[in-house]
């Protein structure tokens, strides 16, 4: 019997095509493919600009950078995440600080922003992030950004075509920044994008990923400030146009196998399942539930070939890059220690899911219930 991979990208005949255009043409590193990606994404977003970055960590600094982040600043943003939430903000010279997370939907407490706003008077911007494809409370951080006067960089790097209030995440803030990491909802391999609704953001963050150049499609050397190499490529850019396609596809299949998922387990009380709040849409990057006993239900599971994750078992502050950050984060040390993903992507039919949902509950001895139940 196969394994139920954790993640299992779909690059199919368009892509190749896609590249195979790309390498005729001769324009591989930058160009037309990558602008009409960028267009393409962001009218996907209902963003008015996009500018590709080489990956999603590029476009967290850029947005960052493009927004003047800069050395002497605090960004209050999240401790339960991908180090590169955190990493991209000390890139631009500036400080994290760590704010807690609210135990059901696992993004940034408004509460926890608020007193750490209290706490610290050299906060310039938030960045909460879209964990795990659901949106943080997005409605209450604009607020309070607004209150103080502070930027708001959203990290939806795990929640393209996520909605909060029917609004796409990415388009609340200043800058929503993705990723198109082979495992995310939509891939290019490696890439990522900042989206904006402000001309003069998206400019400076064109600038930044392109050495200072004034003109984006320029190869001249007219530099007008200082930038990076963090340009995507137009093979990279020719994959996530044929990927962008597909995307409301994925995700609807990824939300059907977790209303799949959830009702096979509903009955298990061991478990605490993903929660999606009235007004969010969660496009379920990953299907992470709470458990006490995590080791040995990932060791059951890996009996039984069902592939696992843990994102993420270490807080960012504990990590020993961190070392001196102080961060007092109760809520997301409980996570850090009981959360586990289970496999979701779209790749999976329903008797995956099912196979996924018989062996959870296996292992608490409780029959399947619930596959059947409308999704």
């Amino acid at each position: 019997m196969n394994r139920i991979a954790i993640a299992d990208p779909d690059v199919g005949q368009p892509e190749i095509e896609r590249v195979r255009d790309v390498l005729e043409s001769g324009r591989l590193a930058d160009g037309p493919v990558v602008r009409e990606f960028e267009r393409d994404f962001a009218d996907y977003c209902r963003a008015g600009h996009g500018v590709a970055t080489a990956n999603g960590t590029a476009a967290l600094q850029t947005a960052l950078e493009a927004v003047g982040i800069e050395e002497g600043d605090a960004v209050v943003t999240t401790p339960f995440s991908f180090v590169a939430s955190a990493n991209a903000v000390r890139l631009c010279g500036a400080r994290p600080v760590f704010a807690d997370v609210d135990a059901t939907t696992y993004t940034l407490d408004p509460e926890a922003v608020e007193d750490a706003l209290a706490e610290n008077d050299d906060v310039a911007a938030i960045l909460p992030v879209h964990l795990y494809g659901l949106p943080a409370e997005m409605d209450r951080l604009v607020e309070i950004a607004e209150e103080h006067g502070l930027a708001l960089i959203e990290d939806a790097a795990q929640a393209h075509g996520a909605t909060y209030g029917g609004t796409p995440v990415g388009t609340f803030g200043d800058a929503g920044c993705f990723s198109f990491y082979p495992t995310k909802n939509m891939t290019t391999g490696e890439g990522g994008m900042v989206v904006t609704d402000d001309s003069d953001i998206a400019d400076r963050a064109a600038r930044f990923v392109n050495h200072g150049r004034a003109n984006a499609d320029a190869r001249d050397y007219d530099h007008v400030s200082v930038g990076h190499n963090l340009r995507l490529t137009s093979l990279a850019a020719g994959i996530g146009l044929e990927q962008l396609r597909k995307l409301p596809t994925y995700n609807e299949r990824r939300r059907e196998n977790a209303a799949r998922l959830s009702a096979a387990l509903s009955d298990v009380p061991e478990l605490v399942l993903p929660t999606e709040p009235p007004g969010r849409r969660h496009v379920y990057h990953q299907y992470t539930v709470r458990c006490r006993d995590r080791a040995a239900l990932r060791d059951h599971l890996d009996e039984r070939g069902v592939d696992t994750a843990v994102y993420y078992p270490t807080l960012i502050p504990d990590q020993p890059a961190y070392d001196g950050y102080e961060a007092s984060v109760p809520t997301a040390g409980r996570l850090a220690d009981e959360i586990l993903s289970l496999p979701i992507h779209a790749g999976l039919d329903e008797s995956d899911v099912d196979r996924v949902a018989a062996a959870v509950c296996d292992h608490y001895d409780r029959a399947v219930t619930g596959v059947n139940a409308d999704d």
